[in-house]
Parts: C-alpha cells; structure tokens; sequence
C-alpha cells in the first residue's frame, strides 16, 4: 500500500509539473485566457497584427484618477502594469477620426448607437460610476476607445474615456 500511493505521488507531481510547463510555453507563446464578462470568455492569442476598429485587445491602464478608484473599489485587479494594475481586455469600439458622443441613452460612433452602451450611474454597491467631463468628442490618430460588446456592466470607455495607442500590450 506504501509503494502504490508513492507512485501516486511521484505520478501526480509528474502531471502537475507537465501541466505547469505547458501553461508558462503557452503564455510565452501569447496565450491568454479572458474569464471575464467585458468580452466572449475564452482562450485569446495575442498577434503582430494592427489595432483596428473590431479588434479585441490586451491593455494596461494607464496610472490616473479613475483607474485608481476602479482598482480599489475591485473593477481592475492589481498586475505588472505601470500603477501596479493589472491588463483589461476589451474591444475596440471607434478610433481615430470616429465622432464619440457619450449621453444617457448610450454611446453613439459616428451617430450609430452602440449596443451594451448605456451608462449606468452606480455599481452594485450604490457607489456612483464616474462620468466623462466631455460628452462629445473626436479621437485622434493615438486614441481608441475600448468597450464591452458583450456586457452592459463592464468597467470601459463609457467610464474612463480615449485611451492612448501606447497602453495597447497585445
């Protein structure tokens, strides 16, 4: 009985290991897995390709005002980027020369109103959501605006705004 459940140890660290060493040659060859509601959950590769309109991308906030108050109240986890916050992942909603109006009813590109866009004024704890001093706005050729086009409840740019081609990881 002794022997049998040393091989089950022996065999069981064997499998961990193997299982670890497939997880870290996966991540360093661009794996990534998005368990989150701000896009389709599941397993995401990152590429060389142009950040376009469409595109779903990996970025890392950028250390101000509002991404502080996000990660403390829990909507951004603490990570490796600069602030200490960890990457979001969302979809590339309008880019440069796109016409952005931010209202009540939702958020408009280029007149057309985006689906999941409506902004909600408190999260689940009755704290209030931040709100963009500008409503409207045109992006410039080093601004996207990022957002869920799955969830109506996710922390993006309805909430923080433009965010600089720079923070874009992946």
């Amino acid at each position: 009985m002794n022997r049998l459940l040393r091989r089950l140890a022996v065999g069981t660290a064997i499998a961990g290991a193997a299982i670890l060493a497939l997880g870290a040659l996966a991540y360093a060859s661009g794996a990534r897995i998005n368990s989150t509601k701000s896009i389709p959950v599941g397993l995401y590769w990152l590429s060389s390709e142009p950040v376009e309109k469409g595109a779903y991308v990996m970025f890392c906030p950028p250390p101000i005002g509002v991404f502080e108050d996000a990660r403390a109240r829990g909507y951004v986890g603490a990570g490796f980027c600069p602030g200490g916050y960890g990457y979001l992942m969302k979809r590339v909603l309008a880019a440069k020369g796109d016409a952005v109006t931010i209202s009540d009813e939702g958020v408009r590109v280029n007149g057309e109103l985006q689906p999941h866009s409506t902004p909600i004024r408190a999260d689940s704890n009755g704290r209030p959501l931040p709100r963009l001093p500008a409503e409207r706005f045109t992006l410039s050729a080093s601004e996207l605006l990022l957002m869920s086009d799955v969830s109506g409840t996710s922390f993006d740019g309805r909430y923080f705004g433009p965010i600089h081609r720079s923070q874009i990881k992946g």
